[in-house]
């Protein structure tokens, strides 16, 4: 029996991996809501990759509070004639983020202290669909979508972040979780890894399921 999808699906994973793209996806072959991030309207984004030490602190602050506005206008209210949502975010990315970002012990400090005071208001995906894959295929494909404020991302930083998010769901229990290896797939061009990837998202899940493509 497959499960239909009437609730709370989050895509997750490191820049580059696909995840707006398998978001709105899903969001167009099953007829749920998409909540997708605004990283556009953050004015304080292209400073931080000019010079992250000193741009941080609000970068992280301003997505804080961005995706909690989200969570509570878009995710809490569902269309009834909708299925569910289904979002290219988790709340609990901001913090990640901000573990290796915010440098200054004060700025950690004071952004744990609101992220706590959010985290109470939140609610939980029932599925977390989290994508892998290596640090060189996360920038060539950063590279092909040519976003300007991007072009200057290093394959270091990015490589911190995806050793950040293989840490972080290492031990993640918080909802079920779907780990998708996407090396070899291509869900966007291909139709055939796509029927195969919404097949597998669309069957019940409990705990930790692993899909690793040869």
């Amino acid at each position: 029996k497959e499960r239909m999808i009437e609730s709370y699906i989050a895509i997750e994973g490191p820049i580059g991996v696909g995840k707006t793209s398998l978001a709105e996806i899903i969001s167009d072959k099953l007829n749920t809501r998409k909540v997708l991030e605004n990283f556009k309207d953050n004015p304080f984004l292209k400073s931080f990759y000019d010079d992250p030490d000193a741009n941080a602190f609000q970068t992280q602050i301003f997505f804080l509070l961005q995706r909690y506005q989200q969570q509570q206008k878009e995710i809490r209210q569902l269309n009834a004639l909708q299925k569910g949502v289904v979002t290219d975010y988790m709340f609990e990315k901001d913090r990640l983020f901000a573990s290796f970002t915010l440098k200054s012990q004060a700025e950690d400090e004071l952004y744990g202290h609101v992220a706590d005071i959010l985290e109470k208001d939140i609610v939980k995906p029932d599925l977390v669909v989290y994508l892998q894959a290596d640090t060189s295929r996360l920038m060539k494909n950063i590279k092909k979508r040519g976003r300007e404020f991007e072009k200057d991302i290093t394959f270091d930083y990015i490589d911190v972040v995806n050793q950040k998010y293989q840490e972080f769901f290492v031990n993640y229990e918080d909802t079920p979780l779907l780990i998708i290896n996407t090396n070899n797939i291509d869900f966007v061009e291909n139709t055939e890894d796509l029927k195969e990837l919404l097949d597998l998202i669309q069957k019940p899940i409990q705990g930790t399921k692993y899909f690793n493509p040869a």
